[in-house]
């Protein structure tokens, strides 16, 4: 079985704006929705959990009734930071009898325009070699500031790889992870990835990804979230 985790705890303050950036509507549908719409529609996951900004569960579960989002099986709590969150998630999957053996693909709630193939490319890499993080080669030059300001070093870009999300793994390989992080002190890794690279060991498999599928985190992201949401691809491109 193969279920999707969508990471919907934080209050978006960098947004600045009245309500949560996940619950904000574009083309009159919120961003979370567009987001489990996309799980909604591949056949190959099972069911769907979010874990949730405390007090907006009912209009979660509101909008997900309006969208006729079936696949949405469970709301978690979000916890203090995405860690946090995360965990909650895996816990609450492991707790509502999600097999040891089953897929878990961890998403951000942001990333609405997420492909079908970057799900099915996630859940063939994940059952082939048990780790898939979705990633892009870094075509940007890269350097390195300590105050923000001002440098001097710049970083080679052969190597780097942007992480989006999803990011898949077996239930049991998270529920794992994140009891080591607990007896190790972890508490505040941004994502699965690097939570997974903190505690070390374990061979991650890149996923090519797009840069449509763009994280929500600024009123800029927005923006070109529109934008992309209404651009379609010449007929003479190749």
């Amino acid at each position: 079985m193969n279920y999707a985790l969508i990471i919907a705890g934080g209050s978006g303050n960098r947004m600045g704006q009245d309500i949560p950036k996940q619950f904000m509507h574009v083309d009159n549908c919120p961003i979370i929705i567009h987001t489990l719409l996309a799980f909604q529609r591949h056949p190959d996951i099972d069911g769907i959990a979010v874990v949730c900004l405390d007090g907006w569960q009912t209009v979660l579960q509101s909008y997900a009734n309006q969208f006729s989002v079936t696949k949405l099986k469970w709301i978690f709590m979000g916890g203090d930071n995405g860690q946090h969150s995360i965990r909650n998630g895996v816990y609450g999957l492991k707790e509502n009898g999600v097999n040891d053996d089953d897929l878990v693909l961890v998403h951000d709630a942001v990333r609405p325009l997420l492909s079908q193939d970057i799900i099915s490319s996630n859940i063939a890499t994940c059952k082939k070699y048990g780790y898939a993080i979705t990633g892009i080669k870094c075509r940007e030059a890269i350097l390195e500031s300590e105050d923000g300001f001002s440098t001097r070093t710049s970083i080679p870009r052969d190597k780097l790889i942007r992480t989006q999300t999803p990011q898949t793994f077996r239930l049991k390989n998270l529920v794992a992870a994140h009891e080591e992080a607990k007896e190790k002190g972890i508490t505040n890794s941004v994502a699965s990835c690097t939570l997974m690279a903190e505690l070390g060991g374990r061979e991650m498999h890149i996923v090519p990804g797009s840069e449509k599928n763009i994280k929500v985190t600024t009123v800029e992201d927005l923006e070109i979230l529109k934008a992309l949401m209404h651009v379609h691809k010449e007929s003479w491109l190749k």
